[in-house]
């Protein structure tokens, strides 16, 4: 990794996993980077680290423990603070409602949303996993505002044409079109061909 933040020597992509429902997929996207070699930069916000003791059965270490880099969600000096460090962009997985209000307004008060803010400043792709329903017309116009400086809304909606036979396939086609959004191909999506013959 370059020492200043400057060009990398391997991709980088920032995971913000927030504290609604579905650190399952933020943990799936970490493992996901890991396989394919991208350099990725963990932020968990203090409200994740409750759900996920709700509702896993894995902890915010072994998260850690994946992720190539971790960031206090406190440390608002870190690396990806910064519009000068470099990467592809930001996932938050999943995305509160409470994230996505802080990115929309720009009013950050954490690392998360800092760094999704920066994102947005440097014209880098920013997905929201929005995890919320249903919508009242506050977080709509949340996710109008977020869409309108650049940023995409994707609830983590299962594809039922892939015929899931799992709730890890459904999270592996979910977080593999996530990726697809950023040209990287993990080969996790169904790939629609068509209509079956005979229909």
């Amino acid at each position: 990794m370059s020492r200043n933040g400057g060009a990398p020597t391997r991709p980088r992509l920032i995971v913000g996993i927030s504290g609604a429902s579905g650190a399952i997929y933020g943990r799936r996207v970490l493992e996901v980077l890991r396989e394919m070699e991208i350099e990725s930069h963990l932020v968990i916000s203090q409200a994740a680290r409750l759900t996920i003791a709700q509702e896993t059965d894995f902890t915010p270490a072994d998260l850690e423990a994946i992720a190539s880099v971790t960031h206090s969600n406190k440390d608002v000096g870190a690396s990806c603070a910064s519009g000068s460090f470099r990467t592809l962009g930001m996932i938050v997985a999943p995305c509160s409602v409470k994230s996505l209000s802080e990115i929309a307004t720009g009013m950050t008060t954490s690392l998360l949303s800092r760094a999704a803010d920066v994102c947005l400043k440097e014209r880098r792709r920013l997905v929201l996993m929005l995890r919320e329903t249903p919508l009242h017309l506050g977080h709509i116009r949340s996710m109008a505002a977020v869409t309108e400086m650049g940023g995409i809304i994707y609830p983590p909606v299962p594809a039922f044409y892939a015929q899931p036979t799992s709730i890890a396939e459904m999270v592996d086609h979910t977080v593999g079109r996530v990726l697809d959004l950023f040209d990287l191909d993990s080969g996790l999506s169904h790939r629609w061909e068509g209509l079956r013959r005979g229909l």
